[in-house]
C-alpha cells in the first residue's frame, strides 16, 4: 500500500471532443484506491471568448451557444467520475468550472497546492490546454505530477527507474517520490553518461544508501547516452525493463523572455511509454 498520499488532483479539461477519454481519470482513480485516497476531479471546460469589437451579433450566439455546450460536457464528465469514484470504492469530490484559459490555469494550479499529487493526461500537442496545465503546475504548484499516457488506465509501481544527474531537481523528483520508491519491489537509478558533464554533481551510488536508509531496495545504473538523446534512452530502458514509472526531475529554461520545458522534459512529455512522475 502507499503511504502518505492522502489527496489526488485528477484534472480533466474538455475543448469540444464528447468522445475524448480520458486514461488519467482511471488511473488515477486505480491509485487513489491503492493508497486509500480521497480524490478531487477538476473536469473544467475552457470559455470561448469573443474578442472583435464589431463581431455580429449571429456569431456571439455561435460562441454563446458553444459555451453551453462545453459546460454541459464538463458537468457531464464530472458526474460520470462521481460514479466511477464510488464504483471503485474511492471518496470523491468533483468541481465543473467553465473559464478562460489565464483563470482555468490559475484555478487549477492553486487547487494542486492543496493536494498531495496531481494526475493529467499526456498531451503530444503542444498548445493544447493540457499541456498549459502541465508547465503551470510544475513550475508554479509547488507539487509533484503525474503524466499518463494513453491507454495506461490501471496504477503500477513495482519497477520504477529514476532518471538521475544529480542535480536539485533530480533530489527534489527522488524525495517526492519516496511514498513510491518505497512501496516498489525494483528500483534503478539510472544515470544517463556521454550527453552533458556530470564530474560536478552527485553519483547516483552515493543517493543510494539515502535511498535503501527509507527502505528502497535500489540498484544504480550507468546508460551510454543514444545518439546524443536521454529521452530515448530512458523510453528505451523503460521498455526493456517492464518499468511501471519514470521519476526524473522538471527543466525549465528562458527563452525569448519565456519560461520554456527543457529538451528532455519536452520529450518525455510528448512520448514517454509509462506514467512520468515529475517535480519542478
Amino acid at each position: 500500500m502507499l503511504q502518505n498520499i492522502h489527496s489526488v488532483l485528477i484534472g480533466l479539461t474538455e475543448e469540444g471532443d464528447a468522445e475524448e477519454r480520458s486514461t488519467a481519470l482511471a488511473y488515477g482513480l486505480s491509485l487513489a484506491r491503492t493508497a486509500g485516497a480521497h480524490v478531487t476531479v477538476q473536469a473544467a471546460s475552457l470559455k470561448l471568448t469573443v474578442t472583435h469589437a464589431f463581431i455580429s451579433t449571429f456569431a456571439e450566439g455561435l460562441v454563446a451557444a458553444e459555451n453551453r455546450r462545453l459546460d454541459a460536457l464538463a458537468h457531464s464528465v464530472a458526474e460520470t467520475s462521481h460514479r466511477a469514484a464510488a464504483a471503485s470504492g474511492v471518496a470523491c469530490t468533483t468541481q465543473a468550472p467553465h473559464l478562460g484559459y489565464t483563470a482555468l490555469v490559475k484555478s487549477f494550479t492553486s487547487l494542486a497546492r492543496t493536494h498531495d499529487l496531481t494526475v493529467l493526461d499526456s498531451e503530444p500537442i503542444s498548445l493544447a490546454v493540457d499541456r498549459g496545465l502541465i508547465e503551470a503546475v510544475l513550475t508554479d504548484s509547488g507539487r509533484p505530477l503525474i503524466i499518463v499516457p494513453q491507454g495506461c488506465e490501471v496504477f503500477a509501481g513495482e519497477r520504477i527507474i529514476v532518471a538521475w544527474d544529480g542535480s536539485a531537481k533530480a533530489a527534489r523528483a527522488l524525495n517526492d517520490a519516496l511514498p513510491f520508491l518505497r512501496a516498489a519491489s525494483q528500483v534503478e537509478v539510472v544515470s544517463v553518461t556521454g550527453e552533458k558533464d556530470l564530474t560536478n554533481t552527485v553519483p547516483g551510488a552515493e543517493i543510494a544508501p539515502h535511498l535503501a536508509r527509507h527502505g528502497v531496495k535500489v540498484n544504480v545504473l550507468s546508460l551510454p547516452v543514444q545518439d546524443g538523446d536521454v529521452a530515448e534512452t530512458l523510453r528505451n530502458h523503460a521498455r526493456l525493463t517492464r518499468a511501471d514509472m519514470i521519476v526524473m526531475g522538471a527543466y525549465v529554461h528562458s527563452r525569448l523572455r519565456q519560461m520554456m520545458l527543457g529538451g528532455t522534459t519536452q520529450s518525455l512529455l510528448k512520448d514517454c511509454p509509462v506514467p512520468l512522475f515529475m517535480s519542478y
